[in-house]
């Protein structure tokens, strides 16, 4: 039978809430130079160049600056992601005249990922704001466009509250919005064909496909969410970070500004860090995911 609804999110919330965590520490480092890269990419020759010369002017600690509010954005995100995907997979056999228990396809998973994804937008955004800003803020002060200061996170957050008021947290709600639903479609589309081939491969359910393959599959999911929406989530990164030095213009005048001045090839800075850490870190996220729902859902049965 299954669990009370109540009681299922609550184990999909938990089960999302490790999974960001393992996220976030194995792909940290990564996506501090990707934010670098993003929003300076001028900077730096490459992803090794940002990499070291952030190593060896603030050391292993540079690399995961931002780590406090990046696990707080991801412990949120997927918190919220993975409770609303379960829910919004009811909404799609309710849609689809499907009874309760009916299996879903992986393209019905993956729409249900997709509207899941508008949910936890609303508690990504602000953290994903003091993050980016926190990861660029020596390339900001260097080139003189904020004067020095701001540190830790609860700085920025005071700074964030002073000029802009709440409201400010969500500068670049739109972008993030935009960004995540065709991105999880995505994401959740290809975790789910990727284990499906797995689980025919094998002659196994896809439950049982064991860690490997499962840690693969969440890694190609990663991939084909960057490849898909990288060009977005760089106007993102843009719009949070130098909207630290007054006003940012909007989505559109962003992305015009930065091809226009740049080239189509600025929308792609920091994809080589990005990929790297896709893998592992979209791995380890739907290992924890996966291995913390199922143990839960077995002691619920026992």
């Amino acid at each position: 039978m299954a669990p009370h609804p109540v009681v299922q999110a609550a184990i999909d919330l938990s089960a999302g809430a490790l999974g960001g965590t393992a996220c976030v520490m194995s792909g940290q480092p990564f996506d501090t130079a990707k934010v670098k890269m993003q929003t300076f990419p001028t900077m730096y020759r490459g992803f090794l160049d940002c990499f070291i010369s952030t190593y060896r002017v603030e050391g292993l600690r540079g690399l995961y600056r931002g780590t406090s509010p990046a696990l707080l954005a991801n412990i949120a995100e997927n918190s919220v992601l993975f409770m609303s995907y379960g829910f919004c997979q009811e909404a799609v056999r309710l849609v689809s005249g499907q009874s309760e228990g009916d299996k879903l396809s992986d393209l019905q998973k993956a729409c249900a990922g997709s509207v899941a994804s508008i949910f936890s937008s609303m508690v990504l955004c602000p953290t994903e704001l003091v993050k980016c800003r926190l990861q660029a803020m020596r390339e900001m002060e260097a080139s003189g466009k904020i004067a020095s200061g701001q540190k830790t996170a609860w700085s920025v957050v005071k700074a964030v509250l002073r000029t802009d008021g709440p409201l400010g947290f969500y500068q670049g709600l739109s972008t993030t919005i935009v960004r995540e639903v065709p991105g999880y479609f995505c994401f959740f589309g290809a975790y789910e064909l990727c284990r499906t081939a797995f689980a025919t491969y094998l002659g196994r359910a896809k439950d049982d496909i064991g860690v490997v393959p499962l840690m693969f599959s969440g890694g190609f999911g990663g991939a084909c969410l960057w490849l898909a929406v990288y060009p977005i989530d760089c106007v993102k990164s843009r719009i949070q970070v130098h909207s630290l030095a007054g006003r940012q213009v909007g989505f559109l005048q962003t992305l015009m500004g930065i091809v226009r001045a740049e080239g189509v090839a600025a929308l792609y800075s920091g994809l080589t860090p990005t990929m790297i850490r896709t893998f592992p870190a979209n791995g380890a996220l739907f290992l924890a995911y996966e291995l913390s729902r199922k143990a839960m859902m077995q002691h619920l049965a026992t």
